[in-house]
């Protein structure tokens, strides 16, 4: 016992591994980008920086032994709930390098872009984004399908640019925050013990009205143009997004759900002569493949939050943040922002939700808030932090494919300001409330 209270004395120093982690990662990234230097946040590997930051925990408290150090960072590192955040993250990312394969990706962005009217380009833009990203799952690999054909489109029908790649962006965002297959629904929602389709009705509330507005938004302010050109889809390659989709959402083992998602593009895929069973699993091993690193990443920081809670820097926060909150009201603020600043400073939406998620969880049990608004809070801060950087990913990619700065795209982002606004009208006047906290 003596032991134990001696490493709950820690306090901020506690989180000192994680400083260096930030330092390392972010302080590299920024100097690079300052140096013009291309793939600057790459330079220096997350993973290599976590790493560091590992070693640098295992040297602290010189008193306890190394053995248990590393046992207590593998017991947490190797949690069943981590596990299986880890073997999801691997069957959706399999699921989307074969339905890609197949050709859903393309028949996903097609089939939208054909029933786009002319009279509302840019608003239409905005909503294929998001139903590609809530497709697919990943807001990247919507801003990459979506992006150089909107900028076309916009060029041709002489559209404001910088309006129509932001809702390109805005679209790609609200998928990214709602899919049950994006990494970040994933590790937010098992992060605080949420179940996802409870954490998707939870989001889709407040996403909803966010994304009306945006809507309206960019009908009064796109202008008409024409989109040319053929655009031919197959309703079939788009059939396993919506059944994983919809299956997912009546509350089924999204794992179980991912791979029917899987076994569906193979099906469809050798009927329609896309691919056959080596290209197919091929395929499917580069989709998981993409995922290898945040999934490393994951059970990396699940095991270095676990010694930092064993030194005592969860129990110093979740003090030091419960000081400042006086109701339910001003923990939910503080839970948002401690994920969407960290969002926004790691440059990664999805990791700022790993390391916040168990700290929310602890003030969460604390002020009597559901798992599912603990979840929704967490990705929608951490969504829209990082979709307001000029050096977001999607932000980057798109203004290296036209020459336009990230603030004349910012000004646009009606979506994202919109999310914010209204997830905090819903904590300034105590809504959507479950059964259980009233």
């Amino acid at each position: 016992m003596k032991e134990e209270r001696k490493e709950k004395q820690y306090g901020v120093i506690a989180f000192l591994p994680l400083f260096v982690f930030l330092a390392l990662y972010i302080g590299s990234g920024i100097i690079f980008n300052l140096l013009g230097v291309e793939g600057a946040f790459k330079k220096f590997p997350r993973h290599v920086a976590l790493l560091i930051g590992i070693v640098v925990a295992m040297l602290m408290n010189r008193g306890m032994k190394l053995d248990k150090k590393i046992e207590i960072f593998s017991e947490n590192a190797g949690n069943s709930g981590f596990m299986l955040v880890g073997m999801i993250y691997l069957l959706a990312g399999g699921f989307q390098g074969a339905a890609r394969a197949m050709g859903g990706v393309e028949s996903v962005v097609n089939l939208g872009i054909t029933f786009i009217p002319s009279i509302a380009l840019v608003p239409g833009v905005f909503l294929i984004s998001c139903f590609i990203s809530l497709a697919i799952g990943t807001s990247m690999g919507t801003v990459a399908a979506m992006a150089p054909i909107a900028i076309g489109v916009a060029e041709a029908a002489q559209l404001n640019i910088p309006l129509t790649v932001a809702a390109v962006i805005g679209g790609a965002y609200f998928g990214d925050n709602l899919s049950i297959i994006s990494d970040t629904t994933i590790s937010a929602a098992k992060g605080v013990g949420s179940e996802m389709k409870d954490k998707f009705k939870m989001n889709f509330l407040i996403a909803l009205p966010a994304a009306i507005f945006a809507a309206i938004m960019y009908g009064i302010m796109g202008g008409e143009g024409n989109i040319v050109g053929e655009h031919s889809f197959h309703i079939l390659r788009v059939l396993p997004y919506l059944v994983v989709l919809m299956i997912a959402l009546t509350g089924f083992n999204v794992s179980v759900v991912l791979v029917l998602g899987i076994a569906m593009t193979g099906v469809i895929g050798f009927l329609e002569g896309t691919v056959n069973f080596f290209t197919w699993i091929e395929a499917i091993g580069e989709g998981m493949s993409d995922t290898f690193s945040i999934t490393i990443v994951a059970i990396l920081i699940s095991g270095l939050i676990g010694l930092i809670k064993y030194y005592g820097g969860i129990d110093w926060i979740v003090n030091i943040l419960s000081s400042k909150m006086s109701d339910r009201k001003s923990a939910e603020y503080g839970i948002g922002l401690l994920s969407g600043i960290l969002s926004a400073a790691l440059v990664n939406n999805t990791i700022a939700i790993i390391i916040s998620a168990p700290l929310a969880k602890e003030i969460g049990k604390k002020y009597r808030i559901a798992p599912k608004r603990l979840a929704s809070l967490i990705d929608i801060f951490a969504c829209a932090f990082i979709a307001l950087t000029p050096y977001d990913g999607g932000m980057l990619m798109i203004t290296a494919l036209v020459d336009v700065s990230p603030l004349e795209v910012l000004q646009y982002s009606f979506y994202m300001f919109a999310l914010i606004i209204v997830t905090c009208i819903t904590i300034q006047f105590g809504l959507l409330r479950t059964e259980e906290e009233r």
